[in-house]
């Protein structure tokens, strides 16, 4: 079996790497990542004995033929992970072009050639207000996107509304998008402001300092554990899954004073949070997945409660920090 990930020493990548190569030995893996956004330490890591065995292209998705690459490694799979992914980019040309353009290739080839693509979307395409769902703070369902606060979202809005157009057009087709909530969990350092809220206040606190997160703390978002997210997308892969676009989330929100209460439990320590105003106005204050689509074409669910994952995670960066 050939399978192809871009954006593979990223971090939702790396993790679905790590997870290929262990569920399939037999399996030829071909990486494709600039290292923009990755690290070559997702894909070696001596402190867990994880060594990436596959083949490896450092170039951008944009700048590799792809049609030539898929050609000539003949891929069942593909999974696409690469993207700009950091929301405060506000080259907006640069942002289509990187995120955007590309996909079109891999749609294309994909509906030619008979290859399963899986790619990651973001809940960032439901906006701030999501059709007034996030004003009620109920959970965010797959009609309630389409009002994107900034570019990225709008990237990942395009990217969407074409694969619908292919599936319209090739119903055949196994084209299965993931909007993924915020996720958390080992392989995220190098992300840097953009790790996700739990890794930045854990190394806060592990460092001797006060969380600080937004006055007044109260901000939900739905946190779910990278384990399920890579889970959901290898789901996306299965002969059963039925095409679509899918939340990928817990079905719950937590906030970030929540987040601080583990964190503290986890760590063993007594830190207060240190409040500050936010200072953009394109925040979302509150992100919650409805999954049930999700379980109903995919056959997934979250196997981790967040409260737990946060625990252990937490732990883990511990161990990290001690090592």
């Amino acid at each position: 079996m050939n399978v192809l990930i871009t954006g593979g020493a990223g971090f939702v990548g790396s993790n679905l790497v790590r997870k290929l190569q262990g569920d399939l030995p037999n399996a030829n893996l071909l990486v494709i990542d600039d290292f923009r956004s990755g690290s070559f330490a997702n894909l070696s890591d001596e402190q867990d004995g994880f060594s990436y065995h596959g083949q490896l292209i450092a170039r951008s998705v944009g700048d590799v033929d792809l049609h030539a690459v898929i050609e000539q490694f003949e891929p069942e799979v593909i999974y696409h992970q690469a993207s700009i992914t950091d929301t405060t980019v506000m080259d907006q040309a640069k942002m289509i072009r990187d995120n955007v353009e590309p996909f079109d290739v891999l749609l294309e080839a994909a509906v030619q050639r008979g290859i399963k693509l899986v790619w990651a979307s973001s809940a960032a395409t439901y906006g701030i207000q999501a059709n007034g769902a996030t004003a009620q703070r109920r959970p965010l369902e797959l009609t309630d996107a389409g009002s994107p606060a900034n570019v990225y979202g709008f990237s990942k809005w395009l990217m969407e509304n074409r694969a619908r157009q292919v599936m319209a057009a090739h119903p055949e087709a196994h084209l299965v998008g993931l909007r993924y909530f915020n996720v958390f969990g080992p392989g995220e350092a190098h992300k840097k402001h953009m790790a996700s809220m739990v890794y930045q206040l854990a190394q806060q606190m592990l460092a001797g300092k006060r969380p600080r997160i937004f006055h007044d703390g109260e901000q939900s978002r739905d946190h779910v554990y990278v384990k399920d997210v890579v889970d959901c997308t290898v789901a996306g892969a299965h002969d059963a899954a039925k095409p679509g676009i899918y939340n990928v989330g817990t079905g719950t929100a937590t906030s970030f004073n929540a987040i601080v209460d583990v964190l503290n439990e986890a760590l063993g320590t007594d830190r207060q949070a240190e409040y500050f105003e936010n200072p953009y106005t394109f925040y979302q204050d509150y992100t919650c997945a409805d999954v049930s689509q999700t379980r109903a074409g995919l056959g997934w669910s979250p196997a981790h409660r967040t409260r737990g994952a946060m625990y252990e995670y937490a732990r883990w960066l511990s161990e990290r920090a001690r090592a």
